[in-house]
């Protein structure tokens, strides 16, 4: 039987070794970020090296790159021959299958973009995200700079390229028929760096594609990608509100994809969405996929966007006077809410599978 006090010394011990195990995954995922900063993982991926030849084909100094290749053996990135006793003899090899982790954007394995977040995105505002929690402001988005906007372009962009058009075919057959043919009109609202309108383009393409978002930065990111995917003709990006009047005309399907939780009006925003509707159109959310109740302790998917939120989604949509506060953690009864608040009769959620997203058409 034991007692209260080693019940406590207990769950002491599970606690430091579970954060002790954390501060060491964090450590490494810091690590990882410098090969992928410094283009060490893309030189090994062209051949194995000793510590002086990365150092000479990456543009770095010897001492630093024989720490890092040691330090990525020890924690089983790169396998060496641990056997050889000169350290400057040492062959680091970076296998297949964590190169395509690490290098390959387009592998659905792909890890890049959630090394990139937490550590160029993320850690750089904690100063401020401290002075925000003792006021009570928010953060703005363009605080986070362009690593954070990579970071969630390489998180989405794969499931804009390889899923996207295959769950609206298959959930939403009345805009699937109407997008295919002549004049289909896509108004893509807090489009981002732009690649969800980049794919929803290229699956229709009879259809234009208008993306919206207010930070100056994406829309220019945006346009240069439409361009290099020789899309710019039938693509348009603006720094624009959806509720301005400039927005002309109707369209038959209006997305807004992981971004309605950071807004902080977010019913205003699904009413502007709603009067851009043609008829027949539909409202396209792509959500965090999230439990329908708070849990704790959380599956380690829901822990992740909590912790995304603290960091990030609701210190952004605080920056305006009277925000929702709404947070990454937007569960469905809190999306059914805001849409009938913003005047939809109708909300469902799309049967497609993935980890992180949840559809729901709003009508």
């Amino acid at each position: 039987m034991t007692t209260d006090a080693q019940d406590a010394a207990g769950s002491a011990r599970a606690l430091s070794v579970r954060l002790f195990m954390a501060g060491l995954g964090a450590a490494e995922l810091m690590t990882a970020y410098l090969g992928l900063r410094l283009g060490l993982y893309d030189e090994l991926v062209k051949g194995p090296a000793t510590a002086d030849e990365l150092a000479r084909r990456a543009g770095v100094d010897r001492r630093y790159a024989l720490e890092w290749l040691e330090q990525q053996a020890a924690a089983g990135i790169l396998i060496t021959d641990e056997s050889e006793p000169e350290a400057a003899r040492r062959v680091f090899v970076l296998p297949a299958g964590h190169a395509e982790a690490l290098t390959d954007p387009d592998s659905p394995h792909s890890i890049a973009p959630l090394v990139v977040l937490p550590i160029g995105g993320l850690s750089a505002v904690l100063p401020r995200l401290a002075d925000a929690f003792r006021t009570g402001q928010g953060v703005p988005y363009a605080a986070y700079g362009a690593q954070l906007r990579g970071g969630q372009e390489g998180l989405n962009k794969p499931v804009f390229q390889h899923q996207l058009a295959g769950w609206i075919a298959a959930t939403l057959p009345q805009v699937h028929a109407a997008l295919s043919a002549e004049g289909g009109r896509i108004a893509d609202v807090a489009c981002g760096t732009g690649w969800s309108s980049i794919a929803l383009a290229q699956a229709y393409p009879r259809a234009r594609v208008h993306g919206l978002d207010l930070d100056e930065a994406s829309v220019a990111d945006a346009r240069r990608n439409a361009r290099e995917s020789g899309l710019a003709d039938r693509v348009g990006f603006q720094v624009q509100d959806a509720s301005d009047p400039a927005l002309a005309g109707r369209f038959d399907l209006v997305c807004v994809f992981d971004a309605l939780h950071d807004m902080a009006r977010p019913v205003q925003v699904l009413s502007a969405c709603r009067a851009l509707l043609a008829d027949g159109g539909s409202v396209l959310l792509m959500e965090p996929n999230v439990g329908e109740r708070f849990r704790a302790p959380a599956p380690e998917t829901e822990r992740y966007q909590y912790a995304v939120s603290v960091l990030h989604c609701l210190p952004v949509g605080r920056t305006e006077g009277g925000s929702a506060a709404t947070g990454t953690v937007m569960r469905p009864g809190t999306v059914r809410a805001y849409a009938k608040a913003a005047g939809f009769r109708q909300v469902r959620i799309l049967p497609v599978r993935h980890t992180f997203h949840r559809l729901y058409q709003l009508r």
